[in-house]
């Protein structure tokens, strides 16, 4: 028996219309797969990133795993910057640029943008 690949990563969340709404029109995610009252899917190139409202996903505000890959993180940051959104200062590496905001339950989301 060997893992074939990672199901899905999953988010806790309080009030599951205002998170769809955040992750849907400020981050620009597409629901997919199920949603309910209680758990949406967001589909991510592919992967499934989850998103709940009960005890099993966890306390709202305890993750931060979710990493998104961004084509162009200085007009991401300055459009979610405009919306109201506190997106830190892009961090350089010798690989990459990161930034790292919230969304409305506090959980940690990371922006990442490869160097050529």
């Amino acid at each position: 028996m060997a893992v074939r690949e990672i199901a899905f990563v999953m988010y806790p969340v309080r009030d599951m219309q205002k998170a769809v709404a955040f992750y849907r029109d400020t981050i620009g995610l597409t629901p997919s797969g199920l949603a309910s009252d209680v758990w949406t899917e967001f589909d991510v190139a592919g992967a499934t990133f989850g998103i709940g409202a009960f005890p099993q996903v966890g306390a709202p505000g305890s993750a931060g795993a979710l990493a998104l890959e961004i084509d162009n993180l200085a007009a991401m940051r300055t459009r979610l910057l405009a919306s109201g959104i506190d997106v830190s200062e892009p961090f350089e590496t010798p690989i990459c640029w990161i930034s790292q905001l919230h969304d409305p339950d506090g959980n940690t989301i990371t922006l990442h943008q490869r160097k050529s």
